[in-house]
């Protein structure tokens, strides 16, 4: 058996997540920058930090590989192979890149790419990254043509068991996910976990916990890019009461199955009217996550190398999981994901001390929380992405960096962060404090 080098997550930062606003960049605080002088300035402050790599005996030219992970890739957000933000940052021409997408889980992708070249001895040390700018290239854009005429039935390729319009329309994959589960879900239970994410957050920007992953970079004010200001927090975040969350438009719309998943009888739209006391969708802007615009960046060294540069680990690499399903219903990926890298662990979802699960919707969460008995006290314990936010490709290294940081912080042995994914997929990555 060929024997693997063991690899370190060495370093983490990122950049506060802004409110994007498709249409009107001049209330995105971040609305001057395109995708790759974001991600690069992010960079190139990590680097100066001597908070981050800057206080570390690494330099741009040691990096052999460099990923970036974005959902859209079109337009400003075309990365040329990696490239442009490569040279924003001023990384050595010499520097190999690559850009990836695995859509909500792209930076995550990249960070398993960087990571199986270091296990299998390609290289010593690489960053993965990721960046998504949805006041520039929101996820409805002309520049992404879908294959709709899977869904004619007069076209040759039509594909009578995909419904690609709602597998492509995230709210009603979400709103699909509820009916399912139906009745183990309510939408004050999204609406309760939709408000514990923003309060937790908006009470770990007071507390400065976020200080330890937040870059500041220089933005403007919302609606005023005269009047310059540093962002250092995330913007989207705001506490609420149960009142407000309850008041929120509806923006899904029902399916009105008449049996969930496990086949029982739930009543079509009789009884769907009947248990919601309305005849719409579930899924708000408080139950779910926002528009974002932000970067996020790891590096990511074989364990021999770190050690010979005298370079702690923040936590190392264990196993990932990666799974497919039905795109109808994307939002159930995080829980084969999990399961499968918790099998390449040899550990159980017990075993496992702090839980980052992206909130690109509530009932995504909950939907993982229940299936693998994960209790609410281990999950997302700084908020998640509902408050935080989801500038969808750059996430999953948030994820990872955000649970490296608990559980170094609580002297926890193990870490699991996951997404769901446009699509139809999921993504599980497992990381170990090397001092529990």
């Amino acid at each position: 058996m060929v024997q693997l080098n063991e690899v370190w997550l060495v370093d983490y930062a990122r950049t506060a997540f802004s409110r994007s606003r498709p249409g009107a960049p001049e209330r995105d605080v971040f609305g001057d920058y395109r995708n790759e002088n974001l991600l690069g300035t992010l960079l190139v402050k990590m680097f100066e930090s001597n908070q981050y790599l800057g206080g570390k005996p690494v330099e741009k030219k040691d990096v052999q590989e460099f990923g970036v992970g974005t959902a859209m890739g079109v337009h400003s957000g075309w990365t040329y192979g990696g490239r442009y933000p490569l040279y924003f940052a001023d990384f050595p021409v010499e520097t190999s890149a690559f850009f990836i997408d695995k859509q909500c889980a792209s930076a995550g992708a990249a960070l398993g790419f960087v990571a199986q070249q270091i296990m299998t001895g390609q290289i010593d040390i690489g960053m993965a990254t990721g960046v998504e700018h949805m006041t520039r290239i929101p996820m409805s854009n002309t520049w992404i043509d879908p294959p709709w005429y899977m869904t004619d039935p007069n076209h040759p390729d039509y594909k009578p068991n995909l419904d690609l319009r709602n597998a492509a329309n995230m709210l009603q994959t979400a709103q699909r996910l509820y009916e399912e589960e139906t009745p183990y879900f309510t939408k004050e239970m999204l609406d309760a976990f939709g408000k514990r994410s923003h309060d937790l957050t908006v009470e770990s920007h007071e507390a400065g916990w976020f200080k330890g992953e937040i870059i500041p970079l220089q933005g403007y004010a919302e609606g005023n890019p005269e009047e310059k200001m540093m962002i250092d927090r995330d913007m989207a975040a705001r506490k609420s009461t149960m009142e407000q969350m309850g008041s929120l438009r509806r923006l899904s719309k029902p399916f009105f199955f008449e049996k969930n998943i496990r086949g029982e009888n739930i009543g079509g739209k009789a009884g769907y009217a009947q248990r919601e006391g309305t005849e719409e969708g579930v899924i708000t802007a408080g139950n779910s996550s926002p528009l974002n615009a932000g970067a996020t960046a790891c590096m990511l060294m074989n364990a021999e190398e770190a050690k010979k540069r005298g370079i702690e680990p923040m936590t190392r690499i264990v196993s990932m999981g990666w799974a497919g399903v039905d795109p109808r219903v994307m939002g159930r990926g995080p829980v084969p994901a999990s399961k499968i890298a918790l099998e390449k662990a040899g550990l159980k979802a017990d075993d496992i001390d702090f839980w980052e699960i992206n909130e690109a919707f509530c009932i995504v969460a909950l939907n993982c929380m229940k299936a693998l008995n994960i209790p609410e006290e281990k999950v997302n314990i700084h908020g998640g992405a509902s408050a935080i936010g989801h500038p969808l490709g750059s996430t999953m290294v948030r994820l990872t960096g955000t649970v490296s940081r608990i559980i170094k912080e609580k002297k926890a042995k193990y870490g699991l962060a996951n997404a769901c994914i446009g699509g139809g997929q999921g993504l599980a990555i497992i990381v170990e404090n090397m001092d529990a």
